[in-house]
């Protein structure tokens, strides 16, 4: 089993731009200040999501390559939906000599705020090919509705010569 290391979000933070600044200046990650192994194997990940919204359902689609589906937990509350997992680590054969870790593992959490009332009932979620899809079908009463005009019948307004000069 892998441990997680708790991580400070301002070390990670600082840890991404060294390394893109590396990459900018010389083509090749900042090698004074890579991490060891074992922290970079844990370092904490977020999977990428894209939301759609249609008339009728919000769509999420969230990238969770190596996650099995019932490592997954989808939960919502109000108008907040949450996002739980772990990406556990595989065991990797033994080398004589490791030159890079860069893949991240353990849990994940992420939580959205919703824009609209969503049917919890009718939530479905569906995974292929490291995939996770999550149909929130809106509510009734957050669906948009068309109200149509009605015509009445005006009583027509007579205009004497006198009033119509006035007017």
């Amino acid at each position: 089993m892998v441990g997680i290391m708790t991580r400070d979000p301002m070390l990670d933070l600082l840890h991404q731009l060294e390394h893109r600044m590396g990459r900018t200046f010389n083509g090749e990650p900042l090698r004074a200040s890579e991490w060891s192994v074992p922290e970079a194997a844990t370092t904490a990940w977020l999977p990428l999501v894209d939301i759609f919204e249609e008339p009728d359902v919000i769509r999420l689609v969230a990238e969770v390559p190596g996650v099995r589906p019932e490592d997954v937990k989808i939960s919502v509350e109000g108008n907040l939906l949450t996002i739980t997992g772990t990406k556990a680590q595989v065991a990797e054969e033994k080398a004589e000599k490791v030159h890079r870790y860069e893949r991240t593992y353990g849990a994940f959490e992420r939580t959205f705020r919703l824009s609209a009332s969503i049917d919890p009932k009718k939530i479905k979620a569906t995974y292929d090919l490291g995939v996770l899809t999550i149909t929130l079908p809106k509510a009734e009463t957050a669906k948009p509705h068309l109200i149509e005009v009605e015509v009445t019948q005006q009583k027509a307004v007579e205009l004497t010569p006198q009033k119509a000069l006035n007017a």
